[in-house]
């Protein structure tokens, strides 16, 4: 045996035989312990730093990142968060095993390690720059060839990627963003980045120099789905939420359609702490959910059929606590925080009363300044009407009234009464719209006390008041006339037996959880509590959905309060110093507005999606007939034009040269500037770029992609992006001839395909959108850079430290968008002189243009139904100085605009302190240029220091600031909710050294002072604040024509869109054996994070891996079907390929493939056509709302990230049949 031998008889030394002690009963071991070295060294490090993980998953987790040797080694838990108080549950340790396996990403075989370049891009570009062009010229040459252009762009998609310098990227993107500036304008570079809260810094970088240069940056949160349209129509705010921690204050706790333990994992072990300390739980899902086991009922209502469950809930509440018997503390707080007293004139057209808008102030008379934007109530104590404090009209004037005192100006107590029954003048038989009934019924009559009204001009109005409204919708008789129903057992809308076969829950148990809901409210007082979250928030009538579920809320006087009300989870939504971010992402210190766009609107155009509508699918046939027979694409060009919503690119023609030729014309000024622009437009001169999506020069020509998986993640139809806008091979199964076509937006001709110029992702992992990008850029890793986070579900602001260098060529996305910037001021000096831009913005909330249309009504200025005036019937039109050679000097320093003071939601705070303080925390530039003596803002940890210091939640000066803006337009004292904490300033070495607790800031509503779990609406319950809304009261009524129009004044239950997998004359994918129609689902899953985390090795081995799609047992058995089959799902919008997961958790006729999974790894080939199957977004489409484009109007106005269609698309119907062969292209 030799030397081997001798080798392997070694390995058994530690066999030898020790020495015996103790009596023989034991052997001291001689055998050498050298082994427990490679134990001890696993677990051995140099340091430990504070980070954090810049992901959508709303932990904003604390953790520790061990290091060794210059080498990431592992991450645990930080366990240091202040504490919650006595007999409170802790924070900490907060954390999940997703979380835990992130170092993996640092050094893993899909970490991005240098910039890439499309090969045959780069071969072009190396080409052009040899014949000695410039870079702009070298860009030109290539984009202006068609078959140049037509050659790297049919390469997106499928590899070739060679690495190439930073320099050189820079150039390349300098090029062609200054080339498509000179070409057709800045809007057509456009950029998106989801979450802000995840990691703030990273996502300023590339705003703020997309806002320098006057590009588009694009919404995220009305893209995802996140945003619920519901919270801006009921209380004028958005996503304003409890954090987890306040969960443990609620005594009755509904979760419903959010499952907390699986994608909320940090915080659940405050509602399993709850349950623990008496809380009872509901938990409401179509399917046997991970939250369900924690629940004590569990209600499984059918998929979409949320509104009506909810809806009958309602029934009982209101038959119950206020009719049946009167519940003291409902109906205060009903009277004084909601608008179910405020009156509302009723309309008689074609023989029918129907409901229709509040009645204001200046319907009786002329004394009130805004007297059209101030509503009206029914004073019981005198017997007339009158006008009380707190609505949108009292906002704007000068009287600082803009609060919730019941008085009038003599300091009399106004009494609103909250039903005419018994007092009317009159019972009206009046029409409800109902569209859950049988086909061509659309509405219910039923009987309404109304009072009589003379107007200033002598005209007698019948009134009636939301609550009278509510009751007679929902069903409740109180012995009135009309189609009421007798008992909770009756079929008629909307009670307990009506709701059974639509929803498959039993009305006993409707019954059952609506008292308790209620009974617990008014015993304690408002602490009953309902989570919400994607599983109702991502359908086509999300917003009505809600509605139903928030009447819950609003009935029992359960919002405000902590422990109570609503507590919608989805995305990581709250940026906690929001006004100091927002100066530093988007310029403001530099530069006002910004090109803020909604990114719903935009991908639904620029993917023509908007193209491949189904007709009818949205039309609620026998109710309205002015706006809802209206195409999605004809109401966004509409709502774009009267100002509703941002639209960007603005018009086909350049907004440079719109404002040279007006010059050339004659302008002096900017207004003159803005008239001659105005009168071109009304001529039809200017053609908005919207009407005419498919003209070569509204393409998006250069897209930023950068801490997004865009195309594999939230690209709802993933194939129309891979057609329409990337150019690569997609699945898409149908055409647009067969599909309902829009009448103003133009479609005559062939929908194109690729029109982006180039696409660019900065990333630290090779993702689809890195794959179908033409430069993919190495970004640093979460541990890898200072940034900082925030969350709705706890008070603190985390920091990211950098555990080691960006390692290899990865750079900050701080530091690269700074380099790309000084890239693009060097070019520009020769090529993009200083020169003025047009903007238009839309009119937007929380500022005086959310008052420009009066009474809702919708003046169309094309159609002579008004004149075109920017800021009242169309947007508000800027003229903007575009200092294109300075953009690297403004984005490296703070700006002078600062002194002039700042603020958001209305808020103004003074400047000149914060510049000061400025100058002394960030140190004063010394680098040449337009920014020297400012205070500069050349690194991330600078960038840090800026918003810290601007922010009212980090720095009390601000805070206390804020509470004294508010007070001069309340009348209230309010500056004492921060005052105890004015001298506290976090900086970065603050939050470093331990998590610190956010102070109360005006900017959100709930309250943090004496150590309080935040809630939202404390500060208006508790202090007499309104709300933003029209009547500053939570809003049960939206009396917006288009709403009323769509039947949709008051909460109502609509079934989902009845979708179909293929439209009639579409081409049938051949038949190969059994196939059913699904209803398709896609909500969050729990072994990643969106596509973070799936790829991991920990993760990807936790469950079955690879891409995977959950049925019931018994769909599976009817097509032959067995756990773990490969199955294809497709559909008119494309094919997936996927296994199955065959379970008796899921119900019938349901199938979820869970968000996200990208298309990466293990995807084989679909028969259905012949190529790789998708994401799981593959046969998905958007379907836009049009009652979410509304603007102008109050709280139905226009923010960033707070109004506008979301990206919905959980009404897919889909096919899935078995994959008979499992095709990975191999040979």
């Amino acid at each position: 045996m030799g030397n081997n031998g001798k080798s392997w008889f070694q390995t058994f030394k530690h066999l030898q035989r020790g020495q015996r002690i103790n009596d023989g009963w034991t052997e001291e071991n001689p055998r050498p312990r050298d082994w427990e070295s490679l134990y001890r060294e696993r677990w051995q490090h140099d340091k430990v730093v504070r980070s954090t993980h810049g992901v959508n998953c709303t932990g904003s987790c604390s953790w520790k990142i061990y290091v060794k040797d210059g080498i990431i080694t592992w991450e645990t838990q930080q366990t240091d968060y202040p504490s919650t108080g006595d007999n409170f549950p802790e924070y900490e340790p907060r954390g999940c095993p997703r979380g835990a396996s992130f170092s993996w990403y640092t050094y893993s075989p899909v970490r991005v390690k240098y910039p890439y370049i499309r090969g045959d891009l780069y071969e072009m570009w190396k080409e052009a720059r040899d014949r000695g062009l410039d870079p702009v010229e070298a860009w030109a040459s290539i984009v202006q060839a068609p078959d140049k252009r037509e050659r790297y762009v049919k390469a997106r998609g499928k590899g070739g990627f060679v690495r190439f310098e930073w320099q050189d990227a820079c150039e390349m993107i300098a090029a062609a963003s200054i080339h498509t500036i000179r070409t057709y304008g800045p809007d057509r570079i456009a950029g998106f980045s989801p979450i802000p809260a995840m990691s703030m810094v990273s996502y300023a970088a590339g705003s703020r120099f997309l806002s320098l240069i006057g590009g588009t940056i694009l919404s995220f949160y009305d893209w995802y789905a996140d945003l619920p349209p519901a919270s801006p129509q009921i209380w004028g705010d958005q996503t304003d939420v409890p954090e987890s921690g306040d969960w443990y204050n609620s005594k009755y706790f509904i979760i419903w359609g959010t499952n907390l333990p699986q994608t909320r994992t940090p915080d659940a072990h405050f509602m399993v702490e709850a349950r623990y300390n008496g809380t009872k739980v509901v938990g409401v899902s179509p399917d046997y959910a991970e939250y369900e086991k924690f629940a004590d009922i569990w209600l499984p209502a059918k998929a979409g059929t949320d509104g009506a469950l909810a809806i009958a809930m309602t029934h009982v509440i209101l038959k119950e606590f206020y009719v049946d018997r009167e519940t003291p503390y409902f109906t205060e707080y009903a009277k004084r925080f909601t608008d179910l007293p405020f009156l509302i004139v009723m309309d008689e057209k074609n023989g029918e009363w129907l409901s229709g808008r509040f009645l204001r102030a200046s319907d009786l008379n002329d004394s009130h300044e805004h007297g059209d934007w101030k509503t009206v109530v029914w004073d019981a104590s005198v017997q007339r009407p009158e006008v009380p404090n707190g609505s949108q009209g009292f906002r704007w004037d000068q009287s600082a009234s803009w609060n919730l005192d019941m008085q009038k100006e003599d300091g009399t107590a106004i009494d609103p009464l909250l039903g005419f029954l018994g007092k009317e003048d009159e019972i009206v038989l009046a029409s409800f719209p109902y569209f859950a009934g049988q086909e061509g019924v659309t509405s219910v009559r039923r009987g309404i006390p109304v009072k009589h009204i003379l107007t200033k001009d002598g005209t007698q109005l019948k009134v009636t008041t939301v609550f009278d409204l509510m009751l007679a919708h929902v069903g409740v008789g109180r012995g009135l006339p009309g189609d009421y129903p007798a008992d909770y057992d009756d079929m008629r809308p909307y009670t307990p037996a009506w709701q059974e076969p639509i929803t498959g829950v039993k009305k006993a148990h409707v019954i059952q959880v609506a008292r308790e809901f209620a009974d617990n409210a008014a015993r304690t007082r408002g602490k009953s509590m309902i989570a919400m979250g994607g599983g109702t928030n991502h359908w086509f009538h999300s917003d009505q959905i809600y509605r139903c579920i928030l009447n819950l809320v609003l009935l029992t006087g359960s919002q405000g309060v902590n422990g109570g009300g609503w507590a919608h989870y989805v995305g990581q939504e709250k940026v906690r110093p929001l006004e100091g971010w927002q100066q530093v992402a988007f310029a403001g210190d530099w530069i006002r507005p910004t090109r803020l766009q909604n990114g719903t609107s935009y991908f639904y155009f620029v993917t023509d999606q908007f193209r491949y509508e189904e007709e009818n699918e949205q039309k609620q046939n026998g109710w309205g007939g002015r706006f809802n027979r209206m195409h999605p694409a004809d109401f966004n060009a509409m709502a774009a034009r009267l100002g509703w919503l941002p639209s960007f690119p603005q018009f086909t023609q350049n907004s440079l040269d719109l404002v040279k030729e007006a010059r050339e014309r004659g302008a002096k000024d900017d207004q003159a500037v803005i008239d001659d622009v105005v009168g071109r437009i009304k001529s039809g001169e200017i053609e908005w770029a919207i009407e005419n999506p498919d003209d070569p020069r509204n393409f998006p020509r250069v897209f930023f992609n950068w801490r997004s998986n865009l195309l594999g993640d939230s690209g709802k139809g993933h194939e129309y992006f891979v057609r329409h806008l990337v150019g690569g091979d997609d699945s898409v199964l149908s055409e647009p001839e067969h599909s309902w076509k829009p009448e103003t937006v133009k479609t005559d001709c062939e929908a194109p395909r690729g029109k982006a110029d180039l696409l660019i992702s900065m990333d630290f992992r090779m993702t689809s959108s890195g794959l179908f990008s033409d430069i993919v850029l190495p970004a640093a890793t979460w541990y890898e850079k200072f940034d900082i986070s925030s969350t709705d579900m706890h008070p603190f602001i985390h920091p990211f430290n950098p555990a080691i260098s960006p390692p290899w060529q990865a750079k900050s996305d701080w530091d690269a968008f700074r380099e790309i910037s000084r890239v693009f001021s060097e070019l520009a000096a020769k090529h993009l002189p200083e020169q003025e831009d047009l903007m238009i913005t839309p009119l937007g909330h929380d500022s005086p243009s959310e008052m420009a249309q009066p009474f809702g009504q919708v003046r169309d200025w094309r159609k002579g139904e008004a004149e075109a005036i920017p800021g009242k019937t169309m947007p508000n039109f800027h003229v903007v100085k575009r200092d294109y050679p300075n953009v690297y000097g403004k984005m490296i320093t703070i700006g002078p605009n600062i002194k002039n003071g700042y603020g958001t939601k209305g808020i103004k705070i003074p400047g000149d302190p914060v510049y000061k303080e400025l100058e002394s925390r960030l140190g004063i530039s010394r680098r040449e240029g337009i920014g020297k003596g400012n205070p500069e803002l050349y690194t991330d940890k600078q960038a840090i220091e800026a918003i810290l210091t601007m922010s009212g939640t980090t720095n009390g000066k601000r805070a206390v600031e804020g509470w004294k803006s508010m007070e001069a337009k309340t009348g209230k004292k309010l500056k004492d909710i921060a005052e105890a904490r004015e001298e506290e300033a976090y900086t970065l070495h603050d939050i470093t050294a331990q998590p610190r607790t956010a102070i109360s800031s005006p900017v959100w509503s709930g309250l943090e002072k004496d150590n309080r779990r935040y809630s939202p609406f404390t500060v208006n319950t508790e202090y007499g604040l309104p709300w933003h809304t029209l009547t500053g009261r939570q809003s049960f009524y939206l009396d917006h024509e288009v709403m009323l129009d769509f039947g949709e004044g008051l909460p109502i239950y609509l079934p989902p869109l009845a979708h179909s997998a293929f439209l009639h004359g579409e081409n049938q994918v051949e038949s190969t054996g059994k196939s059913m129609e699904i209803r398709y689902l896609t909500p969050h899953q729990k072994w990643g994070i969106h596509t973070m985390f799936t790829d991991t090795t920990n993760m990807s081995t936790l469950f079955r891996g690879w891409q995977v799609v959950w049925m019931s047992e018994k769909d599976a058995k009817s097509i032959g079907v067995k756990d773990n089959d490969w199955i294809e799902v497709y559909n008119r919008n494309g094919a997936i390929a996927a296994r199955a997961v065959v379970t008796y958790r899921i119900p019938e006729g349901l199938a979820y493939m869970y968000h996200a999974q990208d298309r990466t790894m293990g995807v084989p080939l679909t028969s259905v056509t012949n190529k790789r199957g998708g994401t799981h977004n593959s046969v998905t489409r958007i379907t836009m709302k049009p009652t979410h484009m509304i603007g102008g109007y109050s709280q139905l106005s226009y923010g960033f990230n707070y109004y506008g269609p979301t990206g919905s698309q959980r009404d897919t119907i889909a096919v899935i049949r078995p994959l008979k062969e499992v095709n990975w292209i191999e040979s």
